[in-house]
Order: structure tokens, then C-alpha cells, then sequence
């Protein structure tokens, strides 16, 4: 499938340099051939982690996929389309609550990882109270050595300050600080061309389970 997923950012990168309503129309049918492609990898990994992660079991790709019309509507950026495709996996599709495993594609920007970017109140509150609870389990996930080579540390906006109902001097203030809780991976633009693109995606899902599993824990 390799060499069907490089032909998504030869489009993009066409579209990087056509960004307007009249080319798209021009270029339809290369761009529905394209996003063809990424739903079928899109439902490839679905599968796939649905072997380690049951709340994806059944999870169709078109509930997953992200639109790639953007919405100009407050943006001084009037373009009328994003410059990657995007899919974010969980257990009820992308407008769940659930923390999700996410895969982007765009030239010289591809990604994977999982998390959750921007929860609302309720569940950010839910997320602090089970590392306050759960720390040890927390950080082993976190800390694991090879979680830790493939990931890094942990992203998310935080907070200036300690979060309401936790003392500025708590030992794990750090973590608690955080408004978005994920781990991204960063992917070179010639793996996107290797035949095992979809197993290597796969094996990094599988690592972040752990993760994405205590959050939805939290949550749940």
C-alpha cells in the first residue's frame, strides 16, 4: 500500500500551491482518489488496533476521517482547505469524549500518536484526579523505556498556575498543570513510500494503548 499512500501527499502538496475552490474543482476526481486511499488505511488501522483495543471494534473510517474543508468562518486565513488529511480513532468516532489515536499526514509533517488534545472541563478534571490517585501507574506508562524512545515526553498546553482544588507545591504538579494530555511521533515523508507503513503505525499504536486505555479509564 505504500507507494497508493505517497500519491496523498503528491496531492497536497498541489493543493499546498492551489489552495482555492476552483482548482479543487479542476482536480476532483485526483482528490477523491486520494481520499479513497486514506479512508481504506484509515480502516486498515482500525483493524488492526482493534486486535489489542476492543472500543474500536465495529468503528466504521468515515467516522474518523476529519473533513478537509476548513471552517474560515473566525479565521483571517481564508483558505478553503486544511493541507493534510487527519483521523482520529476512538471508541464512538472523532467527536467522543474518548481519548483517540490520531494519525496526520502532510509533506514534511506526518505524525501518529494519541491522547487527548483539548477535553473538556469534566473530563480534564476526571484525567487529575486519576493521576493524583493512580501516579505510580501513571508514570510507568509514561516512563516506560521504549514508550519514552518512540514518544517522548508528554505534550499539551498547561496551566500557568496549580489547577483549582490541588496545592502549588504538589509533587506531581507538573502533570496536573496539563489542559491536554498526548504523545505524537514524528514520520518521515519516505516511510510513507515502505510496504510495512501500515505495521510500523500499528506497532506504535500499540505502545500508546496503555496510555490512551488510562485516560478512557478516567473517564469512563
Amino acid at each position: 500500500m505504500g507507494k497508493d499512500i505517497t500519491s496523498i501527499n503528491q496531492f497536497l502538496k498541489k493543493l499546498a500551491t492551489n489552495n482555492t475552490r476552483e482548482w479543487m474543482a479542476e482536480n476532483k476526481p485526483e482528490y477523491q482518489a486520494t481520499r479513497k486511499v486514506f479512508e481504506t488505511l484509515i480502516a486498515d488501522l482500525i483493524t488492526g488496533i482493534s486486535a489489542f483495543d476492543e472500543g474500536l471494534v465495529g468503528l466504521e473510517a468515515k467516522k474518523s476521517v476529519f473533513r478537509l474543508n476548513r471552517d474560515t468562518r473566525f479565521s483571517a486565513d481564508k483558505s478553503p482547505y486544511k493541507l493534510n488529511y487527519g483521523a482520529s480513532m476512538s471508541k464512538g468516532g472523532r467527536k467522543t469524549p474518548n481519548a483517540s489515536y490520531y494519525i496526520h499526514l502532510k509533506p514534511g509533517d506526518n505524525f501518529v500518536g494519541g491522547g487527548m488534545y483539548m477535553p473538556e472541563a469534566d473530563a480534564l478534571k476526571k484525567v487529575r484526579q486519576e493521576i493524583d490517585y493512580n501516579t505510580d501507574e501513571f508514570l510507568s506508562i509514561i516512563h516506560d523505556e521504549h514508550f519514552v524512545q518512540a514518544y517522548g515526553e508528554m505534550r499539551g498546553d498547561k496551566l500557568k498556575t496549580a489547577p483549582k482544588g490541588y496545592p502549588k507545591d504538589h509533587e506531581y504538579i507538573e502533570l496536573l498543570r496539563h489542559k491536554g494530555f498526548y504523545f505524537l511521533y514524528q514520520i518521515p515523508d519516505e516511510e510513507l513510500a515502505e510496504d510495512d507503513f501500515v505495521a510500523k503505525q500499528l506497532a506504535r499504536f500499540e505502545l500508546i494503548f496503555p496510555f490512551i486505555s488510562f485516560l478512557n479509564m478516567a473517564i469512563d
